[in-house]
C-alpha cells in the first residue's frame, strides 16, 4: 500500500456535499473555522467528475477553481455511465486513483423515482470500475499495489437497528430503501472486482454527515433555513428515528487515511459515535439558531409541524468504528457541540448561496 500513486486523483461527485468538502481538505481549504483539518498534505492533481444533478453545485468549489484551477484541480461535467468520456478522463490525465463519491443519495427522491438511483449508483459504478480495471490492465495474474479505488458507501445498507447494537463491517445487509439497495449492489460489485479481478479497492461505510455546503433540502440545512425564515418544521412521524452523526471533514479524514493506509480489499465503517434522536436533534438546532438570530426559541418551536412518516423509515442507525480507530488511528476532531454550532453560523453567513439553489441561479454557473 506504501506504493500507491496519489498523484491523479479522479474524484466522483466533486461537486455534491461530501465530494466538495474533499476536495477542499485536500487542497488545504477547510471550511470548518478551525486547524482541525489541514493534515491531508496532498502534492497531487485532482480531476472533479460530476454531472452536475440538482446537488452538484459549482459554486461550492469557487474558491478552488480560483486558486488551483487548470493546474492541479480540473472539472469535467461528465455522466459516470459514460463509458466513452471516462475511459477518455483515464487517458488524458493518466488517472492512478479513484475516489468514488458521486451518487444519487436522497431516500425521498429514491421512492418517488428509483430508476436514476439504479442507474448512476449501480450502472455508473460498474461504468467506472471496468473501465479502471482495464486502463490499469490489472488481473489476478497481474497485480498492482500503485493503483486504487475507494468507494463510499453508507450505513443504510445495513438495514435498521432495534434500541442496541451496533453496525459492523461483517455486518449482513438489509437494504429497505431503493436508494440504499442501489448502494448495497453497488458495494457487491466493488468487491466482487476486487475478489474476480484483483482490482484494488477499499470501501467505506459512513453515517449521516453534516457540515458546509449540505443540499438545503436535506434535515440540517433545512431546519436552519426554515427558523431563519420563519417557516415550519416538518418532522417525519413522531420525530424518534435515531441517527449517528458525523462532521463531514471528519468523515473524509477517515476516507484519506483509508486511501493512504488500508490494505486493498478492506472494509471500513466511519460514525461520529454520536446517535441524535431527530426531535431532539431538532430541538438543539433551534436553540443554537434561535439565540444566533435573536428569536425567542419557544416561539421557534411552535413551527413544529408532524408529517406521515415516509415508507421505509430505518428506526435506528448506529456504527462501529473500532476498527478505523484501532488500525488507521483515526478519530473525529470535532465534537458535535463545536460542529453543530459551526455548521449553523456556516449557513447564517452563506444565506447567499442557499438563495441561488432555492432560485436555481446555481445552475447558471453549470450550464457550459
Amino acid at each position: 500500500m506504501s506504493n500507491r500513486k496519489l498523484k491523479n486523483i479522479l474524484i466522483t461527485g466533486g461537486a455534491g456535499f461530501i465530494g466538495c468538502n474533499f476536495i477542499h481538505y485536500l487542497f488545504g481549504l477547510s471550511n470548518s473555522g478551525t486547524d482541525l483539518f489541514s493534515d491531508a498534505n496532498f502534492t497531487g492533481n485532482v480531476v472533479n467528475v460530476d454531472c452536475l444533478t440538482y446537488a452538484g453545485n459549482l459554486e461550492s468549489l469557487k474558491d478552488v477553481e480560483e486558486k488551483f484551477g487548470g493546474k492541479r484541480y480540473f472539472f469535467e461535467k461528465v455522466d459516470i455511465t459514460d463509458r466513452a468520456e471516462i475511459e477518455r478522463i483515464f487517458k488524458q490525465y493518466d488517472i492512478d486513483t479513484v475516489i468514488h463519491f458521486a451518487a444519487e443519495s436522497h431516500v425521498d427522491r429514491s421512492i418517488l423515482g428509483p430508476e436514476a438511483f439504479m442507474k448512476t449508483n449501480v450502472m455508473g459504478t460498474y461504468t467506472l470500475l471496468d473501465v479502471a480495471r482495464k486502463y490499469w490492465n490489472v488481473s489476478l495474474d497481474n497485480p498492482r499495489d500503485d493503483v486504487l479505488f475507494h468507494h463510499i458507501s453508507t450505513d443504510e445498507v445495513y438495514g435498521s437497528l432495534g434500541e442496541t447494537g451496533y453496525f459492523l463491517e461483517t455486518t449482513p445487509y438489509d437494504p429497505r430503501s431503493p436508494y440504499s439497495s442501489s448502494k448495497a449492489s453497488s458495494d457487491h460489485i466493488v468487491m466482487a472486482y476486487y475478489h474476480t479481478y484483483g482490482l484494488p479497492i477499499t470501501l467505506s461505510n459512513c453515517t449521516n454527515n453534516y457540515g458546509p455546503f449540505q443540499f438545503p433540502e436535506k434535515l440540517l440545512p433545512l431546519m436552519i433555513s426554515n427558523i431563519k425564515d420563519g417557516k415550519n418544521l416538518p418532522v417525519y412521524g413522531k420525530g424518534d428515528n435515531i441517527r449517528d452523526w458525523i462532521y463531514v471533514e471528519d468523515h473524509n479524514r477517515g476516507v484519506w487515511q483509508i486511501v493512504n493506509k488500508s490494505p486493498a480489499g478492506e472494509k471500513w465503517n466511519l460514525g461520529g459515535e454520536n446517535e441524535w434522536q431527530n426531535i431532539k436533534l431538532l430541538n438543539e438546532v433551534i436553540d443554537l439558531t434561535s439565540k444566533e438570530i435573536g428569536k425567542d426559541a419557544e416561539a421557534v418551536r411552535s413551527t413544529i409541524t408532524y408529517v406521515k412518516d415516509r415508507p421505509g423509515h430505518d428506526k435506528r442507525y448506529a456504527i462501529d468504528c473500532t476498527k478505523a480507530k484501532s488500525k488507521l488511528g483515526w478519530e473525529r476532531k470535532m465534537t458535535f457541540e463545536q460542529g453543530l454550532l459551526a455548521t449553523i453560523k456556516w449557513y447564517l453567513n452563506h444565506g447567499e448561496w442557499i438563495e441561488h439553489i432555492q432560485s436555481g441561479d446555481y445552475k447558471k454557473e453549470c450550464m457550459n
